[in-house]
């Protein structure tokens, strides 16, 4: 059986998660300006990211496949927006903002790109 692991993009989301939620209980537990709204909202997309990506990856056609991998990449859009939207108010750092966009610019490149090469092979 293949390690999950292998999959580059099944990880890369997986770790992204991890921060989302590391992120969420520092902000709301951790700070002395406790943040529940923002981050409960980056908590909920930046999860669904790799979950959705699980989904495609179990998919029971090439449609439902590349269905998944669009709500995945939806997901990362809007989690940029609240990772912005923290950095700009205030929450997070330059330091914390430029690293999570980062990781968010690689999945939403690489989403892209497997969606492209699975459309052009499937037409």
């Amino acid at each position: 059986m293949k390690d999950p692991n292998d999959n580059i993009i099944v990880q890369k989301s997986f770790d992204f998660a991890v921060r989302c939620v590391k992120l969420y209980k520092h902000l709301c537990y951790n700070t002395i300006n406790k943040e529940f709204v923002i981050s409960k909202q980056l908590l909920r997309s930046g999860t669904s990211i790799g979950a959705n990506i699980e989904e495609a990856v179990g998919g029971q056609s090439t449609a439902d496949f590349l269905a998944k991998l669009s709500i995945a990449y939806k997901e990362a859009r809007e989690s940029r927006y609240w990772i912005k939207l923290l950095h700009e108010t205030n929450y997070i750092s330059d330091k914390e903002y430029e690293s999570l966009v980062i990781d968010l610019d690689d999945i939403v490149n690489i989403i892209a790109k497997i969606k492209l090469t699975t459309e052009k092979n499937n037409s």
